[in-house]
């Protein structure tokens, strides 16, 4: 059994993402296609044989509250299991938060199949899956790790086959809160039903430029830096869109752009989608 493991934690795009209606509990029905990116968090697991679970961030060395999503994620796989093995995690956390970007899940999906590895667990995509969807919406699909078409609340995926291309995403100073934006009375939360066989008909330029971003114009009212952004972006010729619940931005590119202009404080990064999850090749099968 091995005794230390990095892996990487990727980010996702939200292609496009409607909200088509509301389940009586309060919970969002949405449609949207989520593709990898080549912008990563790291995580350095190491196996103690105590069964505590310990977490300090790199850059600060300090120990992150018990309620973490990564320790939650550990925890769960232990109650899930009845495994009587710990860890101790370091996070090397290079994801913007409050983006849009998926970091926060992607760190409790790579937590599940590192440590499903580290500790012998030999659990499949379903199992895993089982436990992730108690984590958060998008666990799900980094676990399974393919550009995929995603409906109901992040738990019914499908995956689906999209050419590589490069984005430019850009980060703003300030975050978004997915709950206001979900709270807020402007959200438009019945947009007409797509079908998964009418978008893998499109070509890539449809397909990348296919339909919106149901939470952006709300997320726009909340923090007016996504709207600079969206400026910025039109000035350079590229077409932006809101990721997630924001507030990052991306466009395609068919060459990469001078960001040196941008405000004082932004992140901006070139980036490539991922066909497939770096860990998707532990396991035989996944789907």
């Amino acid at each position: 059994m091995q005794h230390l493991l990095d892996v990487p934690a990727p980010a996702k795009l939200n292609l496009f993402l409607h909200v088509v209606g509301r389940r009586p509990d309060g919970y969002h029905l949405l449609q949207s296609v989520f593709t990898l990116i080549d912008w990563c968090d790291t995580l350095h697991f190491e196996r103690r044989l105590d069964g505590r679970l310990t977490r300090e961030d790199l850059h600060t060395h300090t120990d992150l509250p018990a309620d973490d999503l990564i320790i939650r994620a550990a925890r769960a796989l232990q109650s899930a299991t009845g495994c009587p093995l710990g860890a101790h995690i370091v996070l090397d956390k290079r994801i913007p938060m409050q983006a849009g970007l998926g970091g926060g899940s992607s760190d409790a999906a790579s937590t599940l199949l590192a440590l499903n590895r580290l500790w012998g667990l030999g659990l499949d995509a379903t199992a895993l899956t089982r436990i992730g969807i108690g984590l958060g919406a998008d666990v799900p699909f980094f676990i399974h790790g393919r550009t995929a078409w995603v409906e109901g609340i992040g738990e019914a995926i499908t995956p689906i086959e999209l050419p590589t291309t490069r984005f430019l995403v850009l980060k703003p100073p300030a975050g978004v809160s997915t709950p206001d934006i979900f709270r807020h009375p402007a959200l438009k939360r019945d947009t007409k039903h797509a079908t998964i066989e009418g978008f893998v008909a499109l070509d890539a330029s449809e397909a990348y430029g296919f339909g919106r971003n149901d939470l952006q114009p709300v997320a726009e009212q909340l923090c007016p830096d996504i709207g600079q952004g969206l400026r910025w972006l039109q000035a350079k010729g590229l077409e932006g869109r809101m990721t997630g619940s924001g507030s990052a931005l991306f466009a395609r590119l068919r060459s990469d752009v001078d960001t040196s202009d941008l405000p004082r404080g932004w992140i901006a990064r070139h980036c490539n989608n991922l066909r497939e999850h770096p860990l998707i090749g532990w396991r035989q099968r996944l789907y």
